[in-house]
C-alpha cells in the first residue's frame, strides 16, 4: 500500500491518494486537482472510494468534484454528514471558500475496514476537532486528518469540538505502534514515537478515562 501527498487549495490541506494493486482512494479532498487526476491516469488507478477524515470546509471542498470525474462514492463519519451540506458546520462562508454540495454514499463507523487492492484502512474515529473525526490506519501508518499535526494538534473551539474527546482521542492515537507514520490534514509528515517524545499535547496527556 503506497501514499501519494498533493497540497491542495490556498489552506495548503494534505490530500493523500493512498493505492494498491490498480485501486485507489482518495483522501481529503480540499479542491479540484488536475494534478489528481494526472496521477490516478498515468499510475492507471481506479478510484474505489473519496474519504473525508472530518467535514470541514478545506478538507470537503473537492468532493463534488472528484465525485463527477471518478464515479467513486463518497465516505465520511455518519457524525460528520450534515457537513456537506450545512456552511455553519463547515465553515465555508467564514474562510470565503466555496464548497459544493455533495453527499455521503457510505457513512463510515469506528473500526469499519475500506478495502483498497490487496489491502486495507481501518476506520479510527477520532473525534475532538469535529464529533465526526477519523483517522485511516494503513500496515505502517495513520492519516489523521486535522487530529494530530508534528508538534500540535487540531483546534477543539468549533462547532461539534471537544476538548476532553480530542485528550481521549490523542491517548488512543499514542498507542499505535512508535514506528507507525503519521500523514497530517497540514504540515510535515512525522511519527508515533516522535510524537509521543515532542508534541507537548501528547507528553502532558493525564487523567483521561
Amino acid at each position: 500500500m503506497q501514499v501519494r501527498l498533493f497540497s491542495v487549495n490556498t489552506f495548503g490541506v494534505n490530500c493523500y491518494v493512498v493505492y494498491d494493486q490498480g485501486q485507489a482512494v482518495i483522501i481529503d479532498p480540499g479542491g479540484p486537482s488536475q494534478q489528481v487526476l494526472d496521477f490516478l491516469k498515468d499510475e492507471n488507478l481506479e478510484v474505489v472510494g473519496i474519504i473525508n477524515t472530518h467535514g470541514h470546509a478545506d478538507h470537503i471542498a473537492g468532493n463534488a468534484f472528484f465525485v463527477e470525474k471518478t464515479g467513486a462514492p463518497l465516505f465520511i463519519h455518519e457524525a460528520d454528514v450534515e457537513y456537506l451540506t450545512d456552511p455553519k458546520l463547515h465553515l465555508g462562508p467564514q474562510i470565503r471558500f466555496e464548497v459544493p454540495e455533495s453527499k455521503a454514499d457510505r457513512l463510515l463507523q469506528d473500526g469499519v475496514q475500506i478495502e483498497v487492492g490487496d489491502a486495507s484502512l481501518t476506520v479510527m474515529h477520532t473525534p475532538g476537532h469535529t464529533a465526526g473525526g477519523i483517522s485511516l490506519v494503513g500496515p505502517d501508518f495513520v492519516i489523521s486528518g486535522d487530529t494530530l499535526f508534528k508538534g500540535s494538534v487540531g483546534r477543539w473551539d468549533f462547532p461539534t469540538s471537544d476538548e476532553q474527546d480530542l485528550q481521549r482521542t490523542l491517548l488512543r492515537l499514542s498507542q499505535l505502534p512508535p514506528a507507525t507514520t503519521v500523514y497530517p490534514g497540514h504540515g510535515p509528515s512525522t511519527t508515533i514515537a516522535y510524537e509521543r517524545e515532542n508534541n507537548p499535547f501528547l507528553t502532558s496527556i493525564k487523567d483521561v478515562e
